[in-house]
């Protein structure tokens, strides 16, 4: 059920189908707000943003201040590591940024969850989500919110991609060797790297080798993320 809602979620044409795929899924989790953020790097220290989200109106001024974020021990977290952070007011006071969690807790960004996936030619995704109640304790409880989060970005950073960046910054279909497609396409079904080296005749090294070499083509983060993104080009079907 999740994925077939995170398939319709990658599926949307317009960012306001986006923004609400992204809304519906954080309240899904729990969590009352959720920003999106594609981050494409330029030509000496320039920085695009393109960004999608529900932030209550009264705190926008400070969301969007890009001062406050490079002091955000959240977001400083998410431009240095792949790893998701769970957060709460501790995160701020450890790094002495206490009065920064106390201006945004009454807006509802108490405690939350973050991550980055960092991409080829320069692009980053930021998703984060946020609620104004503590996280269950139960820490396997948690860790499913953290994995439902990862799989989320999978899905909706290629369509933040393709929605949010001007055309000129949007990359091409990249072309795909036969062997790499194949393997894609296996993965797909379900196959491990082992076996879809039985299928075709080629050995598990070889079948990883074309599948990091089609992510890499595909400027995706991992095998799973470049089968869904081959799926949307119509590379793979």
């Amino acid at each position: 059920m999740l994925l077939e809602k995170l398939d319709a979620l990658h599926q949307s044409q317009t960012s306001q189908e986006l923004l609400d795929g992204t809304v519906r899924f954080a309240r899904s989790l729990g969590f009352q707000t959720i920003s999106t953020t594609v981050v494409v790097d330029g030509p000496g220290d320039t920085t695009d943003f393109h960004c999608l989200d529900n932030t209550p109106p009264g705190y926008r001024d400070v969301f969007e201040d890009l001062g406050n974020a490079r002091r955000d021990p959240v977001m400083q977290h998410c431009k240095r590591a792949a790893t998701p952070i769970v957060w709460d007011q501790e995160t701020y006071v450890r790094v002495g940024k206490d009065a920064m969690w106390e201006r945004q807790a009454p807006f509802g960004y108490r405690v939350g969850i973050a991550l980055a996936l960092h991409l080829p030619q320069g692009r980053h995704f930021l998703v984060g989500v946020d609620r104004d109640q503590a996280l269950p304790k139960d820490a396997d409880v948690v860790g499913r919110m953290v994995a439902d989060l990862q799989l989320f970005a999978v899905f909706a950073q290629d369509a933040a991609m393709r929605l949010l960046l001007p055309a000129h910054q949007a990359p091409d279909i990249p072309s795909l060797t036969s062997r790499e497609m194949e393997g894609l396409k296996w993965t797909m079904e379900g196959k491990t790297a082992w076996e879809v080296g039985r299928i075709l005749g080629i050995s598990e090294q070889t079948v990883v080798r074309h599948l990091n070499s089609a992510t890499h083509k595909l400027d995706c983060v991992n095998k799973h993320h470049a089968v869904v993104k081959a799926m949307r080009l119509g590379v793979i079907r």
